[in-house]
């Protein structure tokens, strides 16, 4: 089992009943209401990894992501965005360090084309960029780090805040250790663990909303999200990010909100002061515990302030209606 791929990690799952889409292990609502309620451990296969290894490693993506890695604690994770020349948005990363290493966690179906893009900065830098053919598992909820700790160190935690963890294993460690996980904690799929990212006010890049957003739109230079540092050197895009921040009032932000139907990320929202004009985008999209769905999404703040919010096209259906996040975005 020591040479088992990230395939095998699947295959294996799916004798545990998870679904082909990897969004639940067959009851969905009830794996849901243990994300709110109690602790969930969950097979991320919707998210991917890069390994940065080498003496320049940390300087170099330093110099490339909107956040400080350079003095990123051993011990210690940071959020961080990599952006185009115009400030824009190509992947959002947790990183973190894996002894000499660092690992990025990011959306599975951009880690192929970000991996390349990195890989084209390298130059005469020594630095190496590759995939580690890790899986990522989280597990999260009021006892999630009893069930980290029964783990007995087989796997790094990660803590991400608001007692959710990442887990990144080999996949036969993996599969070696899922029955002990399973057994602790309610298996759930990355239906519920989206859910949690929208609850905790947690955006995540994914190939249908790259480029469509500057960093501050996504909330990440607030503390609560922390992944803009303004203290840090240049990166591609820092102008740009920069001007946002200390130019006026950022029009655009990133609410929670209630939505009748499930509408994939990137889908355009309009307001009734936009008319016929899109003025931001679906980030994230997941089934609520309290039935129908919710979502993160950017949308000028005006327009969020009136409660006139639609998906997909103006005057809807659907509308949006806005819920609390667990920081303040005014």
């Amino acid at each position: 089992m020591t040479q088992a791929t990230k395939q095998d990690w699947l295959d294996f799952l799916a004798t545990r009943q998870l679904s082909g889409d990897g969004e639940h292990f067959g009851s969905p609502g009830a794996e849901l209401v243990a994300a709110r309620d109690a602790t969930v451990v969950v097979p991320l296969i919707d998210q991917d990894l890069i390994r940065a290894s080498g003496e320049d490693a940390c300087g170099f993506l330093h110099n490339l992501l909107t956040n400080d890695v350079e003095n990123l604690p051993a011990d210690g994770v940071r959020f961080a965005g990599f952006c185009t020349a115009k400030g824009r948005l190509l992947a959002t990363f947790h990183l973190w360090h894996d002894g000499s290493d660092l690992l990025l966690a990011l959306a599975a179906d951009i880690q192929p084309a970000i991996l390349k893009k990195l890989s084209m900065y390298v130059l005469r830098s020594k630095v190496k960029l590759a995939d580690p053919g890790l899986v990522l598992i989280g597990v999260a909820g009021a006892d999630a780090r009893a069930v980290i700790d029964a783990l007995a160190d087989r796997a790094r935690a990660v803590p991400l805040g608001g007692n959710r963890h990442l887990l990144s294993m080999s996949p036969a460690a993996a599969m070696e250790a899922w029955p002990d996980l399973a057994a602790r904690a309610t298996p759930a799929g990355a239906a519920a663990w989206r859910w949690l990212e929208i609850a905790a006010g947690q955006p995540r890049v994914v190939a249908a909303t790259q480029e469509a957003f500057v960093p501050q739109m996504v909330n990440m230079e607030l503390p609560a999200v922390g992944g803009v540092s303004f203290a840090k050197g240049c990166y591609p895009g820092q102008e740009i990010v920069a001007r946002t921040q200390y130019l006026g009032k950022i029009k655009r932000r990133m609410y929670r909100a209630r939505i009748d139907q499930a509408l994939p990320a990137g889908t355009e929202v309009f307001t009734a002061e936009s008319g016929d004009q899109h003025c931001g985008a679906l980030v994230t999209v997941a089934p609520s515990p309290e039935g129908g769905h919710e979502c993160l999404v950017v949308v000028q703040s005006s327009g969020a302030e009136s409660g006139e919010v639609f998906a997909g096209k103006p005057g809807g259906p659907p509308r949006l209606t806005l819920l609390t996040l667990p920081y303040d975005v005014s």
